[in-house]
């Protein structure tokens, strides 16, 4: 394997790594954390243009590996259908190997592109969520405080409700106990008048 098929290799490594830490199940706050330096930082934003330089490079090196593969198997295809030379072991595994190495190289490139473009969706999507949690939370907290102050002002009013009909029955008790004391006042008064009465009709009578 060539020098840039074996960067290429250790690229595809790195991003398999990465995409797991991506969908790693981390707690929300440490995600958020990680998130933010990623897409904060001054050093990833510039490993991340390295990064898409050499992304062109790979994507060159997909484009010569695919036309590689294409005329090798072309060859082999004209080699079997046309019988020269493919009675001889060498040459049928010198066209194997050659073949072998341009699908390798042809998937290996292929994948490492594939899998840039998956990391880079994941990142975006899962920054869009963290964002969405956040404003989640804060919406619940907005919410929260607003039911909490619905339900104080609901018990205030309550309170006041309840203070005004108890205030209203002890108007009510006071008027019933007036009541019963003015009538037995006027009950104390019209015997005191029933006995004066009786009294003033004994002393005609005599």
């Amino acid at each position: 394997m060539t020098i840039y098929y074996s960067l290429t290799f250790l690229l595809l490594a790195a991003e398999m790594v990465t995409f797991c830490l991506l969908v790693a199940p981390l707690p929300f706050t440490v995600r958020k954390k990680l998130f933010r330096f990623l897409s904060e930082s001054p050093i990833i934003a510039k490993v991340a243009y390295g990064l898409k330089i050499s992304f062109i490079f790979v994507g060159i090196l997909f484009l010569d590996a695919l036309q590689r593969m294409f005329r090798v198997t072309a060859e082999t295809e004209m080699a079997k259908t046309g019988g020269q030379g493919m009675h001889d072991v060498r040459t049928e595994s010198n066209f194997a190997a050659r073949k072998f190495y341009a699908q390798r190289n042809t998937y290996l490139t292929g994948f490492c592109l594939f899998l840039s473009l998956v990391l880079t969706r994941t990142f975006s999507i899962i920054l869009d969520l963290i964002h969405t949690q956040e404003e989640y939370a804060k919406l619940k907290k907005v919410v929260g405080a607003g039911a909490k102050g619905d339900q104080s002002k609901q018990i205030e009013e309550l309170k006041k409700k309840l203070a005004a009909s108890e205030a209203k029955d002890r108007d009510f008790a006071n008027l019933k106990k007036q009541a019963a004391q003015q009538a037995a006042e006027f009950d104390r008064l019209a015997s005191k008048y029933n006995e004066a009465t009786g009294a003033v009709s004994d002393k005609k009578s005599d």
